[in-house]
């Protein structure tokens, strides 16, 4: 069963009644699915962040990590790359906040949440000792393509502006995606995903063996190489898809290597 208990607190990302968009038809729930450990929410329709401070954070005020799981847009890997991550994040001294956005099939919800998660987060940055100015996104197979759209479409005004959160910047100031699935159409980046103007520190990670993603991954880093933007590739041989930090395989450094990718930025 999804875990909500280990937050320290959470938010709802919108006042109510003036969410956009819309829910889903049906309540929220945990799925029957079960299979590898995984707690599968669906049925999102009332979007929510969770936030787990930073323990012994090396800085201070600490940075922080908007953690978006992934599940296809249909359902939300709770455990898997939600609580596990935070968790992981919290203990390296980032300040990681879950993202529970909108789902079964609501993207431009889920892009909408994703915004108004990262202006909530500079909003309460005082109340949360966090950074303004280091707020990032990562996510996980549609949590990574979430994560790599609030990235690189910042500038889009997915909703009108509803109270004070909303005059804050939707920018990330750096981005982890983590095996992001749909970031290609055919040769090309994803057409919702272009054009790539003035990006902030990308650290893209993904596996060969991801047959049905990994394509998509490489033709948007080299996309960013083309347009001299400041990212890092890491690249392992093999995993699969959707392991979270529980892989036993080469990917299982990725963790690990993100740290060390903060520290060399001065995130962390």
């Amino acid at each position: 069963m999804s875990d909500f208990s280990k937050a320290a607190y959470s938010i709802n990302l919108w006042p109510e009644g003036f969410m956009p968009g819309h829910g889903a038809q049906a309540p929220e729930q945990d799925t029957d699915d079960h299979r590898g450990n995984v707690d599968r929410l669906t049925n999102v329709s009332k979007p929510a962040l969770y936030v787990y401070p930073a323990k012994n954070p090396t800085v201070n005020p600490a940075p922080a990590m908007i953690v978006c799981p992934g599940g296809g847009y249909s359902i939300l890997a709770w455990n898997l790359e939600g609580t596990e991550i935070a968790e992981f994040l919290a203990q390296n001294g980032m300040t990681a906040i879950i993202l529970k956005y909108r789902c079964p099939n609501n993207r431009e919800g889920a892009f909408q949440d994703a915004q108004r998660a990262i202006r909530l987060a500079r909003l309460n940055a005082d109340k949360w000792g966090i950074d303004p100015a280091k707020i990032g996104i990562m996510g996980f197979s549609a949590g990574g393509h979430l994560t790599v759209r609030a990235t690189c479409k910042y500038d889009e005004q997915s909703y009108k502006p509803i109270d004070e959160a909303d005059s804050r910047s939707p920018k990330p100031d750096f981005a982890v995606p983590v095996y992001p699935a749909y970031l290609n159409k055919d040769e090309q980046v994803a057409p919702e995903l272009l054009p790539l103007v003035n990006l902030p520190p990308i650290l893209a990670i993904h596996n060969a063996d991801d047959a049905a993603f990994v394509k998509g991954t490489r033709i948007f880093v080299n996309a960013l190489a083309d347009g001299g933007f400041d990212f890092c590739f890491r690249h392992y041989q093999d995993g699969g898809h959707g392991y979270g930090l529980r892989s036993a395989k080469s990917v299982k450094d990725w963790g690990r290597a993100m740290i060390l990718w903060f520290k060399e930025k001065r995130i962390l």
